[in-house]
């Protein structure tokens, strides 16, 4: 099914957050067909961040899905991580520093829940993102068989 050009299923993660709770947030969201995006660099470094995320992954893994974009947490208003949000559709996102971005409705949950809590509350809350959330939560149900 067609998910659109912009990313829908966004989980807002740190590089603070317990390891092995921000290594499943990856894996998961990943599998679902989310993104993992970051508000900015580890200590304004890349290598600083690079290696932090290498400590995540088993030798010769590859981390997918995972971005910075300080734009994405500007436009949904995110203040803490974790949190997930689920678009109902595509949106563009404004890439000045004094612009703001309209969002589409969308579901938005914040805490230290998984993906699949995330997307199953989303999914059958009837809310805009619940179609948007089932599919992702098929492609995650999917990878865990």
């Amino acid at each position: 099914a067609d998910m659109g050009e912009t990313p829908r299923f966004i989980a807002f993660a740190s590089l603070s957050m317990p390891p092995a709770a921000l290594k499943a947030m990856i894996a998961d969201v990943t599998h679902a067909g989310g993104t993992v995006v970051l508000r900015g660099l580890t200590r304004g470094s890349a290598k600083a961040m690079t290696d932090a995320l290498a400590r995540l992954v088993e030798p010769g893994e590859q981390v997918e899905g995972v971005g910075i974009d300080p734009r994405l947490f500007r436009a949904f208003g995110i203040e803490a991580v974790p949190a997930y949000v689920v678009a109902a559709s595509d949106f563009n996102l404004c890439d000045g520093f004094d612009c703001s971005t309209e969002v589409p409705p969308h579901d938005r949950m914040s805490g230290n829940v998984t993906a699949a809590h995330a997307l199953e509350t989303f999914a059958g809350g009837g809310g805009p993102g619940a179609r948007i959330a089932a599919l992702h939560l098929a492609r995650l149900e999917r990878t865990r068989q």
